[in-house]
């Protein structure tokens, strides 16, 4: 379970690694609106690998104890 987590957080990363370097050569042509929604994409996939990244975290804090 934990294996497919951080699979599926780094495969929400590489979507947003491409809608970067999609969104950055629309920029640099000037296609504004087209190299935006590119990067909103980006931000959404970045949120998704976080949700599950912050599911990891839980769990572990769920788990974990301070040594005293």
């Amino acid at each position: 379970a934990t294996a497919k987590l951080y699979d599926e957080a780094a495969l929400e990363l590489d979507r947003a690694a491409s809608h970067c370097e999609v969104a950055a050569q629309h920029f640099r042509d000037g296609v504004v609106p087209r190299g935006a929604a590119h990067a909103w994409a980006a931000r959404g996939h970045v949120l998704e690998a976080q949700e599950r990244l912050d599911e990891q975290a839980r769990e572990h804090a769920g788990r974990s104890r301070p040594e005293t």
